[in-house]
């Protein structure tokens, strides 16, 4: 069992939802509610576009960072409708969410390009919250392992051990994402723990034992307490509970 000690980070991806007052005054209520936290747990947000610059404002010298949800490769350019990682820096962000399985199925995100957004996040002086999942037809398979495994090591493809340190990896299989179904604490600690041994073969113990792998997929109050006691399991990626201060204040508390 692995008992290395790593403070946890609670991240809640409010995807595409919240008008820019809106943000502002969840924001505000959010700051409140976690104020108690302090250093117990990391928490992080992820607005939209948006709203990342007046939710910065809201969250400064707070104990809640910021985290965007996607960005493009490239530093600027002829490209249309997206954002540079030195784009959102300015904006605030200290994290970004790359290679959710949305962004994956829906706008055809593959390993290669989500290993160049890693690359230009990092390069941008930013953490990368990488996501792997498996689809319900795969997990079926009994491919799980394998597949959280390719993604892991397309993803971080030519990144060093000191960079890894700083990625955050988000196991969410794709079947318990908005469905209300989740991955019981067991299924999650088994690809957890398969994810830390790929990352020691990649990078060694040491690091290994420092990268945070978090859970995602229909996180609640009610099942975060049972899958973040898991060992390998060191805070959650909330999707849906997020939207709501009560719930996903619950969700930090259950981790705390």
């Amino acid at each position: 069992m692995n008992i290395t000690k790593r403070r946890p980070i609670i991240a809640g991806n409010w995807k595409m939802n919240k008008t820019v007052p809106e943000a502002i005054a969840f924001a505000r209520e959010l700051r409140g509610q976690l104020a108690v936290i302090r250093d117990k747990v990391e928490v992080v947000v992820a607005p939209p576009f948006v709203d990342l610059q007046p939710v910065a404002k809201v969250l400064e010298d707070s104990n809640i960072g910021l985290a965007a949800q996607n960005c493009h490769w490239v530093e600027s350019g002829a490209f249309t409708g997206e954002v540079s990682a030195p784009m959102v820096k300015s904006a605030g962000c200290e994290y970004v969410i790359l290679g959710h399985s949305e962004r994956r199925q829906l706008f055809g995100e593959t390993d290669e390009t989500v290993n160049k957004k890693i690359r230009a996040v990092l390069d941008a002086g930013m953490k990368p919250i990488l996501c792997l999942g498996e689809t319900l037809a795969e997990r079926e398979a009994k491919r799980t392992l394998d597949v959280v495994a390719r993604q892991l090591r397309g993803g971080l493809q030519g990144v060093n051990a000191v960079e890894a340190a700083e990625v955050v990896i988000a196991y969410e299989p794709i079947w318990a994402i908005g469905t209300g179904r989740n991955a019981t604490s067991d299924q999650a600690q088994e690809v957890h723990a398969h994810l830390r041994e790929q990352l020691t073969v990649l990078f060694g113990r040491p690091i290994a034992d420092r990268i945070r792998i978090q859970y995602g997929g229909s996180v609640k109050p009610d099942n975060a307490a049972e899958l973040l006691r898991q060992p390998d399991v060191d805070g959650a990626l909330v999707g849906g509970a997020c939207l709501k201060v009560a719930e996903f204040t619950a969700i930090v508390k259950a981790c705390a």
